[in-house]
């Protein structure tokens, strides 16, 4: 799933692709580096984001669902239900729900829906970061599948569940959730990761005694729990930088399940 934020602020690519035409040709670019999906954002959840009015994300996202669509599978990321209908009227087949409450819009649809895992609002999510029973993989798991249930019993019939990786949650949270992958995908739902530039990677694409990296020089780290992720067992991985997202989920695969791929890559040794 390639990130295409149609925003002013979003906290690694805000601003690059708030015209329309340039968010379309990126959204291409992307598609040949080797997306499956296009996720077009209208709304910034960064942690402490207002929140964006109706219209002006609709003027945002519109266009560009609907220039994309007959190319490539777009899917809609936003918390609001008139920006997801709209959004599938122009073409969306995917609703990625970073509030997991846009269930009804993806039944009524019938296109595919993600529920991400957020405590709270993102205006406010960052002071929710402890607030959890102390197992959070625990926490996560029992809200995504209350969530996946409640959606699958109202008719959708693609679902898909986000841990929500950096979304109100420490650090420790995120390697937390990451290591324990596995548990996810043993709900039988299909699990998709985000992982891509976030704040938890900055100080872990820096030597020790240096600050963070900033979002533009995590690229290794994203990609290195893009593949990880993969190797755990999620089904889907949303980035920015999609060719070496995908070069590296290739290889994590191929080392993981060698044989499997031995004759088709020409490699006998």
């Amino acid at each position: 799933m390639g990130v295409l934020n149609v925003t002013p602020d979003s906290f690694s690519d805000g601003g690059l692709w708030l015209d329309p035409d340039r968010a379309v040709e990126h959204g291409l670019a992307l598609v040949a580096e080797g997306a499956d999906v296009v996720d077009v954002g209208g709304e910034s959840t960064r942690p402490g984001a207002a929140e964006v009015p109706v219209a002006e994300e609709l003027r945002r996202v519109v266009p560009v669902v609907s220039a994309l669509a007959p190319h490539v599978r777009v899917s809609v990321d936003t918390r609001k239900a008139a920006v997801a209908e709209a959004a599938v009227d122009a073409g969306a087949t995917i609703v990625n729900d970073v509030s997991a409450t846009l269930w009804p819009v993806a039944a009524a649809a019938g296109v595919g829906w993600v529920a991400m895992h957020l405590p709270a609002d993102p205006s406010v999510m960052a002071e929710h970061a402890e607030h959890y029973r102390g197992d959070v993989v625990a926490d996560v798991v029992s809200h995504l599948v209350s969530r996946a249930e409640r959606a699958r019993d109202a008719g959708v019939g693609e679902i898909w569940i986000d841990p929500g990786i950096g979304f109100g949650k420490t650090a420790r949270h995120n390697l937390s959730l990451l290591r324990h992958l596995d548990v996810l995908v043993a709900t039988g739902w299909p699990v998709a990761v985000g992982t891509s530039r976030k704040r938890f990677l900055g100080p872990l694409s820096s030597p020790p005694g240096e600050e963070p990296a900033p979002p533009s020089d995590r690229l290794e780290a994203s990609v290195a729990t893009a593949a990880w992720a993969v190797v755990r067992g999620a089904a889907m991985v949303r980035a920015h930088d999609v060719a070496p997202t995908v070069w590296a989920v290739r290889l994590a695969k191929r080392t993981a399940c060698p044989h499997e791929h031995a004759v088709a890559g020409g490699d006998r040794r």
